[in-house]
């Protein structure tokens, strides 16, 4: 080649390779920087973004562990409390001797069944075991002492806190002082829970500090662990005693109670959801550069939408932890926070105070009976709205369960402001409800404690306005209470009653049974008698069934006391030379599935003919519980016991319910024979009554006769029975047979003298 070609190729070539660089320079480099620097952009946002995911997703994992710990803990004492705080549990681990099936039933039994595997320890005043159970089976007392460096002085810290409750706030979530540690057993985790036993009525009273205590063992194994680990779908869940823990796993330090210390830690693999869609992207970033921004756009919509997702859940977590699931309205433990915000409010600033409002659905429970549970739902969610509509945005409305509801009502200047609500709400609800198709009927008794007044602690506050809203349905329901000082002394004098009550059905000797005679209209003689209970009390004197009735039916007293008069009245009956005598029978009474065989059982036993027994029941009572009511009538029907309807006229009065209890007589209230004297419309009503009646085959009989002029209308009117003072007013049973001309020799054989 010749040197002027040679020349002009390099020359060529040289400017080639500048033409390259410069092309490199102007174009590539800053096209490959670019795509680098975007490349790197989109790496360290994607970065981020999955560091950012994963952070929240372990924050949100961390919160519901703890969350899912503490409720496990709560969950665990509360449930332990039903064992704790009960009458009978405070005489049975008294007992002497004891008895241990009984305590193996309820200490390790109901335990095992319930909770599965575990230890349960009763401690007497000296800390002594005189119970042990594991796994559900009595053991051996020496199996404590495997036991005792755990219990024993946890068991004498929760003594010094029975002795000084007020210094100790620890338990104030539970009702009463519990102690709730992690311990390690033989290097297995376990909750250890102890509890005082101690009387839930306060009738059974204990010096502080010596109650007996109820120690129990709950396993932090591998299954119980998986049951916190797949409330929210973790990983396995495993128990460690220090922090230490692999590169990909997460730990969470679990604290007991009244330490500052971690009792140990749970460590579990979280789930990382950026991290995994980081990984799944990389394949399509390094096989497509072209499409980054493509790509980048999907990843971030996908990791935004990722990220809300996780917000969005953790928000609905939260929710659901604090509102009630059928009406959205706060639960009881965000109704609790409130309460507490509302008291602190009330001890900074008094002139701002606030109230506290139980309320209760009336009638809500016919509903359910009636129309069933969908419309019971569908009315609470319609009560939980109207309540939402008269409070202010200041107020708290809460569902506390069933048809509960309470309301915080805050700053509160005088009572008329809680009056103003309270006739707000009763307006609300007394309006009808269209529930499933159909149109019914409630009504509201409310309930209301002052905050500050009435109270500074929640659990007071609580009780004070409970005992209004027993106030409020005592006066009839559908009306409001608001907490006086005379209430709590009331529910103390029921108390009294109740508990004298019981000793008076135990030992005897103060109950008595008197009769009033029923008058033939046409003979003027006695046809019939109805029973009627007195009580001979040893302080008070004579009382009348009016005060001590409701008291009975309230605490459960009732059926023995039904019994009781039942068997004395079929006892008393046996000689007389009458038709029929008539007990009053309760809606509790009536209610109960084994009512009319024991009434069966009592007839046979004393050898009453059943058709000389008359049952006087309501029509309230019967349709409280309609077709339980209805089976026991049916059965008392067959026995030949007779069935009279009480009080007729005041309830609902609907002739077709006369012909659906197959009643053979009505009783037409006191209400109505005074008003004989007093209007037309009095005696209208008991001529259209009687003359029903007739029709229907029934026989009628008249209270509260006490004038000639009332006597002579019944009986023009065709009344077939007449009672009440103007003829005999209730007597005890040896003044009855002697009105009947009854030989005292008949219940008194050789002189001897006994007790009606």
């Amino acid at each position: 080649m010749r040197p002027q070609a040679a020349q002009a190729s390099g020359g060529r070539g040289k400017m080639h390779l500048l033409a390259v660089r410069k092309t490199n320079r102007t174009i590539v480099l800053p096209v490959i920087l670019l795509i680098a620097a975007a490349a790197l952009a989109i790496a360290i946002l994607l970065s981020w973004s999955g560091a950012r995911t994963d952070s929240i997703s372990l924050e949100r994992q961390e919160q519901m562990l703890s969350s899912t710990v503490d409720t496990l803990a709560l969950d665990l004492a509360t449930s332990l409390e039903g064992h704790a705080i009960w009458d009978d549990a405070v005489l049975q681990t008294h007992k002497k001797p004891l008895d241990r099936a009984w305590l193996e039933s309820v200490y390790g039994q109901y335990m095992f069944s319930t909770r599965g595997r575990g230890e349960s320890y009763l401690l007497d005043s000296a800390d002594q075991p005189y119970f042990a159970a594991r796994a559900g089976t009595h053991v051996g007392l020496d199996s404590y002492a495997e036991r005792r460096a755990l219990v024993a002085p946890r068991a004498a810290r929760l003594r010094r806190m029975m002795l000084h409750p007020a210094a100790n706030i620890a338990y104030r979530k539970w009702k009463i002082p519990t102690i709730v540690d992690i311990v390690n057993v033989h290097g297995k985790p376990a909750a250890l829970i102890l509890q005082p036993i101690v009387s839930e009525t306060g009738r059974i009273v204990q010096k502080p500090g010596t109650e007996h205590v109820w120690a129990f063992f709950y396993w932090l194994d591998a299954r119980n662990l998986q049951k916190i680990a797949s409330q929210f779908d973790l990983g396995p869940v495993r128990f460690s005693w220090t922090a230490d823990h692999g590169r990909k796993e997460a730990v969470r330090p679990i604290y007991a109670s009244g330490s500052a210390q971690p009792a140990g830690y749970f460590v579990w693999r979280p789930f990382t959801p950026g991290t995994i869609v980081l990984r799944d992207m990389i394949p399509p970033l390094v096989a497509a550069l072209a499409l980054v921004a493509a790509i980048v756009f999907l990843l971030i919509r996908r990791i935004r939408h990722s990220t809300a997702e996780l917000v969005a859940s953790e928000e609905q977590a939260k929710h659901l932890a604090f509102h009630d699931t059928l009406t959205g309205l706060p639960n009881r433990a965000l109704f609790d926070d409130r309460i507490d915000r509302a008291l602190a409010t009330g001890r900074r600033a008094p002139q701002r105070g606030g109230a506290l409002l139980f309320l209760d659905v009336d009638r809500f429970k016919q509903v359910n009976d009636t129309l069933g549970h969908a419309a019971g739902d569908d009315l609470i969610r319609e009560v939980s709205r109207r309540l939402s509509r008269v409070v202010r945005e200041s107020d708290t409305v809460a569902r506390l369960g069933g048809d509960e509801f309470a309301i915080i009502q805050t700053d509160v200047r005088s009572k008329r402001e809680i009056d103003q609500l309270c006739r707000r709400i009763l307006k609300a609800i007394d309006a009808p409800f269209d529930v499933l198709g159909s149109q019914i009927f409630v009504g509201m008794s409310i309930g209301v404690a002052r905050i500050g007044r009435d109270g500074h602690d929640r659990h007071e506050l609580a009780r004070k306005a409970d005992i209004a809203l027993y106030q409020a349905k005592q006066a009839g329901r559908g009306c409001y209470r608001v907490f006086a000082r005379e209430m709590d002394a009331s529910v103390r004098m029921r108390q009294s009653i109740e508990q004298d009550l019981r000793i008076a059905l135990e030992k005897g000797g103060q109950l008595e049974v008197y009769y009033q005679p029923k008058y033939d209209v046409r003979s003027r003689q006695i046809s019939g008698v109805e029973a009627l209970i007195r009580w001979h009390h040893p302080n008070q004197g004579l009382l009348c069934p009016n005060l001590f009735i409701p008291i009975a039916e309230e605490s459960g007293l009732i059926e023995s006391l039904g019994e009781w008069v039942l068997t004395e009245v079929c006892k008393a009956a046996l000689p007389w030379p009458l038709e029929a005598v008539a007990v009053n029978i309760s809606a509790v009474q009536l209610r109960n599935p084994l009512f009319a065989q024991r009434v069966i059982r009592i007839l046979h036993d004393t050898g009453l003919d059943p058709h000389r027994l008359d049952l006087e029941i309501t029509e309230t009572s019967f349709l409280e519980n309609v077709e339980q009511c209805r089976a026991n009538l049916k059965l008392l029907r067959l026995a030949g016991v007779r069935i009279s309807l009480d009080d007729f006229g005041t309830g609902y009065s609907s002739f077709s319910h006369l012909r659906e209890y197959e009643v053979d007589r009505l009783k037409i209230d006191r209400s109505f024979t005074n008003a004989i004297d007093e209007s037309a419309d009095g005696s209208a009503i008991i001529r259209a009554i009687i003359s029903l009646a007739q029709s229907s085959g029934l026989k009628v009989t008249a209270e509260g006769v006490e004038t000639a002029e009332q006597s002579h209308f019944l009986s023009d009117v065709g009344c077939d029975e007449l009672q009440g003072f103007l003829m005999s007013g209730p007597v005890p049973l040896p003044e009855l047979d002697r009105l009947l001309g009854l030989d005292p020799e008949i219940r008194n054989p050789g002189g001897r003298r006994l007790a009606a």
